[in-house]
């Protein structure tokens, strides 16, 4: 019986720990670091860590600038020297030397929390002791963000040119497993104002519960440069992972970026690229993403400041009702941003937003900065799901998906087209039409247009639909059909913020060249 048991305890070590409790691991191993100079910061250290249950001693203080970018100086005598010492006295570490030669061997704490009001950016410096300039355009650079160069704080590097490769690049492991104890995932809870920092702690947990739902809306550029052509790449990417577990996907694959009367309902995701400003539908004063919801668009210095809410991405997105976002302080090179694919695929997996976007990047000591709540699961509560108890059409639309994975492409979508018939569930039918389009499939794309907008209730929901099929009787060739339904929806809906791209594709349908580029998605 001794082989037995020992088998067995072998086996039971192996084995994924119950979700309550890697949660608790992960909370009992977050520290947040806050800028006491600063009131607001302090009071919304005190908000996150009341709210996710945090010890009240993993709470740190820190007699820092309040600017946003600050001297390499600084930040070795305000935050990275004085965490250090934190981190000893308080016992997070194990340490062995002392002086010069102190080495980190292990560590309680894996991530951290940065409050509004720490610095976001480390300027560049001309001479520093113990560097050494590698060759350019990387290893001679040595402007980092703050969250960034704290991932390696236990490293005690003096080598501040260039990069660090990333250990836990591509893992799937939670980071309370993972073997290197000594490094951080540094993400932080900052927006232009305070107000929308607690929303994005409020809208997090509650996400957490009742699971992130609505569509993907994916802005391809159709960049096919050396070196750029990898944007798409994850883009696409990204496509797939979302419909093949059931979340409704818009995807625009073309130059311009969505339109920004583009009927963008119900956004929980959104990747693109390649717009210096936030703009697109994002712009309009009317627009706001799902609470909860995820946003990145890959730009250099889409994050170049937190503070100004129509300035980069990152600040927008969150005053937009984003609760979480990645972005670059400077210019990281595109090999070197968060490889969103991967990105997505982790929170689809159900892992948390720090371990999801550093498992995406391929360095540290670098540019990015991870703004939101790193505790947050958007996808947690889809591991918890039981058969027959969805409520509504996105959650039938994942249960069917997760259940029909495996069947051939044909057969599932016939099923698909049946399930989503059976129930009139209208997003399911739309993005059935949209994977038609895709493979060129144009007449069963645009019957199961007819059915979605059949469905649809709201009047965006049915110009968006509408805007897709005549697109896809333009592609047949059909000009009469497009300008049919394009005329008879503009009598019903002409004040409709989207009234425009139906004007410019009525054109298109009559054989004049659009007023601005093609409006409509063709996937």
């Amino acid at each position: 019986m001794k082989p037995y048991r020992s088998l067995l305890s072998l086996l039971l070590l192996l084995l994924p720990l119950p979700r309550a409790q890697a949660d608790q691991r992960l909370v009992d191993s977050t520290i947040v670091v806050y800028n006491s100079n600063l009131p607001e910061s302090v009071a919304l250290a005190k908000f996150y860590v009341q709210k996710r249950g945090i010890a009240r001693d993993h709470l740190v203080g820190l007699d820092c600038s309040s600017e946003e970018e600050i001297t390499r100086v600084q930040y070795d005598e305000t935050i990275a020297n004085p965490l250090r010492e934190i981190f000893k006295e308080r016992g997070w570490w194990t340490v062995r030397g002392s002086g010069d030669a102190v080495s980190v061997t292990g560590s309680s704490v894996r991530i951290v929390a940065l409050m509004k009001g720490m610095p976001l950016q480390i300027r560049a410096v001309a001479n520093y002791p113990g560097d050494k300039a590698g060759p350019g355009p990387i290893g001679d650079r040595n402007e980092a963000s703050v969250d960034s160069e704290l991932t390696v704080l236990g490293a005690y590097l003096p080598q501040i040119s260039g990069v660090v490769p990333n250990p836990y690049f591509q893992s799937f492991r939670p980071i309370t497993d993972f073997e290197n104890d000594t490094l951080l995932l540094v993400c932080r809870l900052d927006a232009p104002s305070a107000s929308t920092v607690q929303r994005m702690i409020v809208d997090a947990i509650a996400a957490e519960k009742k699971g992130l739902w609505g569509r993907a809306y994916v802005d391809g550029a159709h960049k096919v440069e050396p070196g750029l052509a990898l944007g798409d790449q994850w883009l696409s990417e990204i496509v797939r992972q979302c419909r093949k577990v059931g979340i409704p996907t818009v995807y625009d694959d073309r130059p311009e970026i969505f339109p920004e009367t583009f009927p963008m309902t119900d956004c929980a995701l959104y990747y693109g690229w390649y717009a210096e400003n936030m703009s697109g539908p994002f712009t309009r004063p009317d627009f706001h993403l799902v609470p909860g919801a995820v946003a990145v668009h890959i730009h250099s210095f889409s994050a170049r400041t937190l503070r100004d809410p129509n300035a980069g991405w990152v600040g927008p997105f969150l005053t937009k009702g984003a609760a979480v976002s990645i972005g670059n302080v400077y210019e990281p090179y595109l090999q070197l941003t968060a490889q969103l694919d991967i990105f997505n695929d982790r929170l689809l997996h159900g892992f948390t937003f720090a371990e999801s976007a550093y498992m995406s990047m391929r360095v540290l000591s670098w540019m990015s900065v991870m703004v939101g709540d790193p505790l947050y699961r958007p996808y947690a509560s889809w591991l918890q799901l039981e058969s027959g108890k969805t409520t509504g059409d996105w959650q039938a639309y994942h249960e069917f998906a997760t259940k029909n994975a495996a069947r051939p492409a044909n057969e599932y979508r016939a099923a698909m087209r049946e399930a989503a018939v059976h129930t009139h569930n209208a997003a399911v039918l739309e993005d059935l039409g949209l994977i038609q389009g895709q493979d060129e499939h144009f007449t069963p794309a645009t019957n199961n247009f007819q059915l979605a907008r059949l469905y649809y209730k709201k009047r965006d929901d049915i110009v968006r639909v509408v805007l897709e099929e005549a697109t896809t009787w333009l592609k047949l060739k059909k000009n009469k059909r497009a300008l049919e339904l394009i005329r008879t929806t503009l009598r019903m809906v002409s004040d409709a913020p989207a009234a425009p791209l139906l004007l410019d594709l009525e054109r298109q349908a009559a054989g004049k060249p659009p007023l601005s580029p093609t409006p409509t998605p063709g996937r």
